[in-house]
């Protein structure tokens, strides 16, 4: 559509997609990206590249020194800290998105999502994602077997202040089924942007 029709609604193009972990919201978005063809954001990150991965595509590989000076120039619209490795979202990624009023995908946790839903709270929907049951959640964690009680405690723990958050997104979606709920997701996108998305 032409640039002159999209001033006249919100288009609600940056989609913020984050959830509770173990709801299984890498899959969904996976499986959001087959079928629409939504572009991911990439995340800049100071981690090793790994062998299979592409700079550019999976993430914009960039060093220590590099990243702590974006981040002092405040080009970040959010960071995080995995394990002593950065992550973070460029404003422009997202700055570009919006002008061309392109639909882009972001898994953050819920942090990320916060920072930069206030940001840019007229471009934003944000998706918080849950499983099917917390009963359901807690006995995969304790049935994975990897972990140790301490471990198994922390996570139970961090559940309970990710399940605190739902409130603040604009929509929850129970992943109970991947199909279903990305249907859902699909149906939400659309709502917010008057059927720009091409689904297969």
């Amino acid at each position: 559509g032409s640039q002159h029709m999209k001033e006249n609604y919100s288009s609600e193009t940056v989609v913020l997609v984050t959830g509770m972990s173990g709801a299984g919201k890498t899959t969904l978005c996976r499986a959001l990206q087959q079928r629409t063809g939504i572009e991911f954001s990439i995340s800049c990150t100071t981690r090793d590249k790994r062998d299979y991965e592409v700079d550019g595509v999976d993430y914009h590989f960039i060093t220590d020194e590099e990243f702590r000076s974006r981040m002092s120039n405040d080009e970040f619209a959010e960071t995080e800290d995995v394990h002593g490795c950065m992550y973070g979202t460029l404003k422009e990624t997202i700055e570009n998105a919006i002008t061309t009023g392109e639909i882009i995908l972001f898994e953050v946790d819920v942090k990320g999502a916060m920072s930069i839903k206030s940001l840019y709270p007229k471009q934003t929907v944000s998706i918080f994602v849950l499983p099917p049951s917390m009963e359901d959640l807690r006995e995969r964690l304790i049935n994975r077997g990897t972990d140790s009680e301490e471990r198994i405690t922390k996570r139970l723990e961090r559940l309970k202040i990710e399940i605190g958050y739902k409130e603040k997104f604009d929509f929850n979606v129970i992943n109970d089924d991947v199909q279903r709920t990305t249907d859902e997701i699909i149906d939400i996108i659309h709502t917010q942007n008057k059927g720009v998305l091409h689904v297969s």
